[in-house]
């Protein structure tokens, strides 16, 4: 999750796109211009362990963009594949806007 977000806040899509399962990535990553990712939080965890093959994060992050501050508070699957962990997908929980524009 940790560097996801960090690939998302330094504009390293390559790095999103190959963390990201192929089922269910999106055929194009673009960034969204103007948008800056300012911090981190990540609230809980479930699994995700040595020996599991799937696990939740919780987290919410922060952002300020063309239309101002906003908040994307999210609860994400991840699924171990070749031995690398992989988003797989994700809930947007409340918390303001869920999505940068």
């Amino acid at each position: 999750m940790r560097s996801r977000y960090s690939a998302y806040a330094l504009g390293d899509l390559d790095h999103v796109f190959r963390t990201w399962h192929p089922r269910t990535r999106p055929d194009d990553l673009s960034p969204a211009p103007g948008l800056v990712w300012t911090s981190l939080e990540v609230l809980a965890t479930g699994a995700g362990g040595p020996d599991d093959a799937e696990g939740v994060v919780e987290f919410r992050a922060t952002y300020d963009g063309p239309g101002g501050p906003g908040i994307l508070h999210e609860r994400s699957t991840f699924s171990r594949r070749a031995g690398r962990w992989v988003y797989v997908d994700g809930d947007p929980l409340p918390d303001g806007p869920t999505a940068p524009s």
